[in-house]
């Protein structure tokens, strides 16, 4: 008996991988703007793009036009030479960073673009220590692990991490007793993802910025996930606070690799040549969807629109008062409904309605959509929410 595609597809993805991931049990073989399509050719609405990643969804013209053009020229150009692709990126990229980051690192992910950052801190200061947060996600290679908090995926590998201590975000008078002249950085996210969606605490990054200050510490902003999908094109910019590095990958380039580490002219000037380098990093094909990434978003308004339907989409799961739900938390189109069960089986009914979402902690569910979520569309997932919820209840 001939399999059928789907089952040669699923079998194909268990046996030829090692098992690290919690599969879902369909394949997702086509997308347009927040739609995926399965090999059943049934139709999905993505809330998580990725995790992240699909900032303008999926087969944006735009994006796909630059990277057809790009990928007729040039794939690849090391870093060592110059590239117009690569130089118009930058320019656009630093048009809109924070005031005061005048570099780019251009590396291939958000783990990559973290290492970088701790790898400046470590040659700039001479120091050694990280501080991070508790809840905190960094990443999982190993210099990015050291500052991540979570205990499954740091206890692997305990004596092999670099040194970090972790405190309780948001806790002002925590953070300035860990940092001395020790520390080389604070790593923090304005906006913890993985950890389950916390927005830092009003003045908190603000007092981060000072007390790193005082001890000739660096202040290392991860916007891995919060890049672009907040209401604004940085989330510390909500604060009015800038960092010393600051980390971007995933909606960088709408779903090509890529990792970027902003930094400061003072650093800049004081890092070795040679300290780091990539191979990968920079590649034209990747800066042409970055560029076009960041002109949409600039030309088409995306970031207001992430602020307003971000704020429906809250209002609009806040209006619920389900028994089942603790909370509701987030900023743009960056939320997490905090619940009073686990999260897995909700999300698995909420698939079988044709909504895709994600998990963050065991018992919080995570929304991180393409910008181009309409009204209807969060209408349309509040309803699969909410109708999950009560499957999970009986």
């Amino acid at each position: 008996m001939t399999a059928h595609p789907t089952d040669a597809v699923l079998a194909a993805d268990q046996q030829l991988q090692p098992p690290l991931y919690a599969k879902r049990g369909i394949a997702l073989v086509r997308g347009e703007g927040v739609w995926l399509w399965d090999s059943e050719g049934r139709r999905y609405l993505d809330l998580m793009s990725n995790y992240g990643v699909n900032i303008l969804g999926h087969a944006h013209p735009r994006v796909t036009a630059a990277i057809v053009e790009q990928a007729g020229r040039l794939l690849n150009c090391h870093q060592s030479f110059a590239n117009d692709t690569r130089a118009a990126f930058l320019e656009q990229l630093l048009a809109i960073a924070p005031a005061g980051l005048r570099r780019v690192f251009l590396s291939n992910s958000g783990t990559e673009a973290v290492e970088a950052a701790l790898k400046f801190a470590w040659a700039v200061t001479g120091r050694r220590k990280i501080v991070a947060a508790r809840r905190g996600y960094h990443g999982r290679t190993l210099g990015a692990l050291a500052a991540t908090a979570e205990k499954k995926y740091r206890d692997p590998f305990i004596g092999l991490l670099a040194e970090a201590e972790h405190v309780p975000f948001g806790d002002r008078d925590a953070l300035a007793a860990a940092v001395d002249t020790a520390t080389a950085a604070v790593i923090l996210e304005p906006i913890q993802g993985e950890g389950g969606i916390f927005p830092a605490p009003p003045g908190y990054l603000a007092a981060a910025r000072e007390i790193t200050r005082q001890a000739g510490a660096l202040l290392i902003f991860d916007e891995v996930q919060t890049g672009f999908r907040t209401g604004a094109w940085f989330a510390c910019q909500h604060d009015g606070v800038s960092p010393d590095l600051l980390c971007l990958a995933k909606g960088l380039a709408n779903g090509v690799p890529i990792g970027a580490t902003l930094m400061t002219e003072e650093i800049a000037s004081c890092l070795p040549s040679g300290v780091h380098g990539s191979t990968f990093g920079g590649n034209p094909l990747a800066c042409a969807a970055g560029l076009a990434t960041l002109q949409t978003l600039h030309d088409e308004g995306w970031i207001a629109h992430s602020a307003d339907i971000g704020a429906y989409f809250l209002e609009q799961l806040q209006q619920l008062r389900h028994p089942l739900v603790r909370a509701v938390r987030g900023r743009g189109l960056m939320i997490g409904v905090e619940l009073k069960l686990r999260a897995t089986p909700v999300l698995r009914a909420m698939q079988e309605s044709g909504v895709l979402a994600l998990p963050a902690t065991t018992t919080t569910l995570r929304f991180l959509p393409p910008l181009l979520l309409t009204r209807e569309q969060v209408d349309m997932a509040v309803d699969v929410f909410a109708h999950a919820l009560d499957v999970a209840q009986d």
